[in-house]
């Protein structure tokens, strides 16, 4: 019979690394595009920084 492992299962490294990869990848990209379509504010730039941050707090949560 297999042992069975007591408590939380631990969130792994790679979840976490690859959450801020996609996070920072996000937001360059984002960047990229505002500063194309002309966005001179700093409003584009901190929307980047929220939907980045979303969307890699959203990886890290799915992957584990």
């Amino acid at each position: 019979m297999a042992a069975q492992v007591d408590g939380k299962i631990k969130p792994g490294r790679a979840s976490l690394i690859g959450g801020i990869a996609v996070g920072i990848a996000v937001f360059v990209l984002w960047v990229a595009l505002a500063r194309d379509l002309g966005a001179v504010r700093a409003w584009p730039v901190v929307a980047g920084l929220v939907v980045a941050s979303g969307i890699a707090a959203w990886v890290r949560i799915a992957d584990l």
